[in-house]
């Protein structure tokens, strides 16, 4: 008995066939994606010194040096002066008239299927790398993974790509943006797992991977393989005895942690009671940064000259404990009163600063178990960092890349892990996700809720549905509603727009009270007008709350005037919802 062969494929039928893999385009994509946001991360740097120059006359992190040869009013004036600038800018240029980072990337992956503007990503960079520019206490990292994420949306926009997919190149964006910012192509992959896409789903893994690295190589051909900050020549750790030391070092620094992210609450609520023009509020925090600058100009900009300073032990005690707290009062009124940037950088700063103070008393005390100030400095930033983030996992993972260094990246995991646990507990969420909750955006229930409000109902509502005219007589209505499988009519006026519904119940209640009282109802007096209904934009998580608080089988389905569009069934709704699940589940075995 012969057993049929698959017809073997000539050589150009398999180059044809591996051609078009989703997972070769995919990583085909990722290469140019990586490309564009590499350079794209690289652009934003050069305008963020553009600005610098046009305004103080140098260029460079170097900020507290080259404020030095500057007179008073140009240190003050200059915030002043860009505040009101970006300002203006955000008020015009922006959605709402608000800046845009991170926590809009990842509303755009949770609930618009990953899509964004390419031309507010570019916009968004403007408002950013002016705000550094002038001075700003804010993180370029932050603005840098939405132009990224933007470039990744638009080419999937370009190419009618499905949500899966939009999702993934957006991470590709956000992780080669990353890494071209940190030369740390590993922490670029888990910060755009972790932060923006949400899971770690096999099936985006190496697409993702790809556009790190690319990102990376970039970085490292234009500014050569040096990481993002100075460190030590020689660290490590002198004795496990240090742990417990690891240990309360991530407990205060969840303490400075949660301290940051109350000061932003309390600067913006502040800015908005202000009732001045919306340009008039970033003056007033660029004055107060310039005024600020004066007495500790590290606070100005990203502030990478303070935190290499920090590692390698150039402050004192009474610097570092001071710029704690100025560095976190310049954050808060930077992002309070509305110039743009991300808290990365500030936030990697803080915790230099909290890591470096902490390691002079504990090697005060303990000089001969102490592994250094530069390691606890390293620490610190780590421990704030994942704290603030809510990235625990691809913040260890930057400072591995960073230091190389196996045992001090587990003195991180411990004080990071710690951080994140108190932080989380004591403050409820990560920046990112406080930024979305004070904006009414409601960022819950992981992947799949995340799935379910990106599937709409409208190509599951039924159109063939019975209505009647809200004059109509009783009789006419028992005429329709006996013809309907339904077994309900919905009432509809002159323009069709809904206005009840009338099953047999209502039906039987009104012949009854038309016959008692002796006069004629119509099918607007006993339909039911505050019934549960849908409109047609609402997602399958909205279809299945409404079911489920209601018990109908059927939902009336209206558009944004209120005409009536059809109904919506419960089985249609919970089919669904199992095929968004198979989806989910799919995807993270990598089988999509």
């Amino acid at each position: 008995m012969s057993r049929d062969k698959a017809p073997r494929l000539s050589p150009l039928q398999q180059i044809k066939q591996f051609i078009q893999n989703e997972q070769v385009i995919l990583s085909s994509l990722a290469v140019i994606i990586g490309v564009a946001a590499g350079l794209a991360a690289m652009a934003f740097r050069h305008f963020i010194d553009l600005v610098q120059m046009f305004f103080y006359g140098f260029q460079g992190e170097k900020v507290s040096a080259g404020m030095a040869g500057l007179p008073w009013w140009q240190i003050v004036l200059v915030p002043v002066i860009g505040g009101g600038i970006v300002g203006l800018f955000i008020r015009y240029f922006l959605p709402d008239g608000k800046p845009q980072g991170v926590p809009h990337v990842i509303e755009a992956t949770a609930l618009k299927g990953g899509r964004m503007s390419l031309k507010i990503g570019v916009r968004a960079a403007i408002a950013s790398a002016f705000s550094i520019g002038v001075g700003a206490s804010v993180g370029r990292e932050g603005p840098v993974v939405h132009l990224g994420a933007s470039i990744g949306a638009w080419l999937s926009k370009r190419l009618h790509l499905g949500y899966s997919l939009f999702r993934t190149l957006l991470g590709c964006g956000v992780a080669a943006a990353i890494a071209t910012s940190f030369n740390a192509p590993i922490a670029g992959v888990f910060f755009a797992l972790e932060v923006v896409v949400g899971h770690y789903a096999l099936s985006a893994f190496a697409p993702i991977v790809i556009a790190s690295v690319v990102g990376t190589i970039i970085s490292r051909i234009y500014y050569g393989d040096f990481p993002a900050f100075i460190l030590p020549k020689a660290m490590s750790l002198s004795s496990f005895w240090e742990f417990p030391a690891f240990a309360l070092l991530g407990i205060i620094s969840a303490l400075a942690a949660i301290a940051f992210m109350w000061s932003v609450i309390f600067a913006e609520d502040t800015f908005k009671k202000l009732n001045v023009p919306f340009w008039g509020k970033p003056m007033i925090g660029g004055l107060a940064l310039g005024v600020m600058a004066l007495v500790f100009p590290q606070v100005l900009g990203v502030g990478y000259e303070a935190t290499d300073a920090a590692l390698s032990e150039l402050y004192p005690l009474w610097l570092l404990l001071a710029l704690i707290v100025v560095k976190t009062i310049a954050t808060a009124i930077s992002l309070g009163s509305g110039f743009s940037g991300g808290v990365f950088s500030p936030s990697i700063f803080l915790g230099a600063m909290v890591g470096g103070a902490y390691g002079i008393i504990a090697t005060s005390i303990f000089p001969e178990l102490s592994s250094g100030t530069g390691a606890y400095t390293v620490i610190g930033m780590g421990a704030v960092a994942g704290a603030v983030l809510g990235a625990p996992v691809s913040t260890i993972l930057m400072i591995f890349e960073l230091t190389n260094d196996y045992a001090l990246t587990i003195a991180v995991m411990i004080a990071t892990s710690l951080s994140s646990v108190i932080t989380q507990q004591v403050h409820g969420r990560s920046f990112f996700m406080w930024q979305l909750e004070r904006r009414g955006v409601e960022i819950r229930g992981g992947r799949e809720a995340s799935l379910m409000r990106s599937i709409t109902i409208s190509h599951m509502v039924h159109c063939e549905v019975s209505t009647v005219d809200t004059t109509a007589d009783l009789q006419h209505v028992r005429e329709e509603i006996r013809k309907t499988r339904l077994g309900q009519v919905f009432v509809i006026d002159e323009e069709e727009r809904l206005k009840g519904s009338i099953t047999f119940i209502e039906l039987a209640d009104g012949l009854d009270l038309q016959e008692e009282k002796g006069v004629a109802l119509t099918a607007l007096d006993i339909a039911r007008t505050k019934a549960v209904q849908l409109e047609e934009d609402s997602n399958i998580e909205q279809a299945l709350q409404a079911h489920g608080a209601s018990g109908e089988v059927y939902i009336p389905v209206i558009d944004e005037e209120g005409v009536l569009k059809g109904v919506l069934h419960e089985h249609d709704v919970a089919l669904a919802y199992k095929k968004a699940m198979e989806q989910a589940r799919a995807e993270e075995r990598g089988d999509m």
